[in-house]
């Protein structure tokens, strides 16, 4: 355990004092992350916002619980004077954000990291979120990537002897997700007001790390400190990360709104407070992002228990053209546009086999079509998951932009969207058994390498995340909780996916070193039992991610 106390004078307030103990192992050139100074202001940023993100979280429960029994979603009254205040927008693009129209999202390790920079992208999404398993390990050397890669340092040789570099002229603007305001990072504590010794915020660490690291360097190559934010659930959240931009600029004195956010709408709660979340932001806010998988679990989360005609079918069939994601899509696009901010498309989870011209064939065929939607319904630009796909997004979003950077100019006039268009799962399809095996293969191969520390992972050519796997576990639980049954009429089970559990234990590939029956052991925790966790990854991460050496 090493415990570094912190006693220091913000830029702006009196002196605070406050503990941090980073109790996970000191690894080759992590102190050049966890720096004294880089530690103080881990310390001030919990001393300051931490109490409000636990408010944060219990408002979330309590949002769950009233939809839980009853209460659906609504636009909110005491807002409404923000939604029909025509006269102020958001800040906009920052430097190096002007053209988004394709964004390469990805993990954060070396390798990575460099693919990302040489794929000719505009921007890159750098995921220490859902694509990335948080181990220690991961999340500290996550940083250094970061760092290295913004300093023109960054080089990296596999085990097999193949040597990766950066060795594109121009590399795409950085955007950081950090960790969501759910999760902690058990291998640093902090000590609250009250004396308590708690796990330190994910959202701070990688947040703060990575800002107090590296805004300057950012600012003075051109560009500047850019982060997207996940899983927002209000616009007291979004509040609560602008007052922490606004501090974090003056801790380092920048000038304020240098700090450039997008935050995903990808929670049902969200999607009714789009303009308010704009407004918090409105002086860091760069746009929004259509998150359409974690999206699809929250609707499935808040609604598992409110009867049959909340049951969505496979997985495969919640297309974007369903009515509540294509609602929440329309609705998107238009509130962007009309604040002057960027509306930015999700991502298809087809990806191009290059041993296998028919499904990379295919993919393409997907993507573009995927792509073409969003380009004409308005949106800005989009993401991909794989190199290859980057010519097929641009060439959808060419057609549609020319030569502008983008179309915020396109206001959407014609589109109205009301609350229970929002809600409009009715889909009308029945779940297949081999969609119900899917889910369940799907989940456990993702759970077993997320525990071997992968973040993203190619399934059945399908790019698979966190969100994708909270998808299929999450319907499960729902389909036996509402007792559904397959198209062919078998009920669908504890007992029966058992049977699949088993069944595709025997399909996988085991070796001495896989964690797969740890895998089941958390699938049947998420999936199988009475209660339903809120995130698979909380569960499995404080059981099996966090270091005890």
């Amino acid at each position: 355990m090493t415990t570094i106390a912190t006693d220091f004078t913000s830029t702006s307030t009196s002196p605070t004092t406050s503990g941090i103990e980073v109790v996970g192992a000191l690894r080759t050139r992590y102190d050049e992350v966890l720096t004294p100074d880089a530690i103080a202001f881990l310390a001030e940023l919990h001393h300051r916002f931490a109490a409000r993100r636990h408010d944060r979280l219990a408002d979330r429960m309590r949002r769950r619980f009233e939809i839980g029994n009853g209460h659906d979603p609504q636009f909110r009254d005491d807002t409404r004077h923000i939604r029909e205040d025509a006269g102020w927008q958001v800040a906009g693009a920052g430097p190096g954000l002007e053209d988004r129209r394709v964004e390469i999202t990805g993990p954060t390790d070396p390798k990575m990291t460099i693919n990302a920079l040489n794929s000719g992208a505009k921007v890159w999404l750098a995921d220490q979120e859902d694509a990335t398993s948080p181990t220690w390990k991961n999340v500290i050397e996550g940083q250094l990537s970061l760092r290295d890669a913004i300093r023109g340092e960054l080089s990296f040789t596999s085990p097999e002897g193949k040597t990766y570099a950066v060795t594109a002229e121009q590399t795409p603007t950085i955007v950081m997700r950090p960790r969501g305001w759910h999760l902690t990072e058990n291998h640093i504590r902090y000590t609250d007001r009250t004396g308590r010794t708690l796990a330190a915020s994910g959202s701070l660490v990688d947040y703060g790390l990575y800002f107090f690291h590296n805004a300057t360097q950012l600012i003075a190559s051109g560009r500047g400190p850019y982060f997207y934010l996940a899983k927002i659930e209000s616009s007291e959240e979004a509040k609560l990360w602008d007052d922490i931009f606004t501090f974090s600029e003056d801790y380092l004195a920048i000038p304020h709104g240098t700090v450039r956010a997008t935050v995903l709408i990808e929670t049902l709660p969200a999607a009714f407070e789009m303009e308010e979340i704009l407004y918090e932001l409105r002086d860091h806010c760069a746009g929004l992002n259509a998150g359409r998988w974690d999206y699809i679990f929250s609707m499935i989360k808040n609604y598992r228990g409110r009867g049959a005609r909340f049951v969505l079918p496979d997985r495969s069939q919640v297309t974007m053209t369903v009515p509540f994601m294509r609602a929440y899509t329309e609705l998107l696009v238009q509130t962007c546009h009309k604040r002057g901010a960027f509306a930015i498309g999700g991502m298809s989870a087809f990806i191009p086999n290059r041993r296998d011209p028919e499904v990379t064939a295919q993919a393409f065929e997907k993507v573009a079509a995927d792509k073409k939607r969003e380009a004409g319904d308005g949106f800005d630009g989009t993401w991909v998951a794989h190199p290859d796909l980057i010519p097929v997004a641009r060439a959808e979003f060419d057609a549609v932009l020319g030569d502008r950077p983008n179309q915020v100019d396109r206001r959407r006039p014609e589109v109205h969207v009301n609350a229970a268009q929002l809600i409009d799962v009715h889909i009308g399809l029945p779940i297949s058994a081999a969609g119900v095996h899917g889910n369940v293969s799907v989940a456990v191969r993702y759970i077993e390498a997320w525990l071997r520390g992968l973040g993203a992972v190619a399934i059945d050519n399908l790019m698979e995340d966190a969100a994708t796997a909270e998808i299929s576990r999450s319907q499960v639980w729902q389909w036996i909780h509402q007792d559904r049954t397959t198209e062919d009429g078998t009920p669908i089970t504890r007992e029966y996916i058992e049977g699949l559990l088993t069944q595709v234990l025997a399909e996988v590939t085991r070796t001495d070193s896989d964690r797969y029956d740890d895998a089941v052991e958390v699938f049947r925790d998420v999936a199988l039992k009475d209660d339903f966790p809120t995130f698979l990854t909380l569960t499995a991460y404080s059981r099996f991610l966090v270091d005890t050496e």
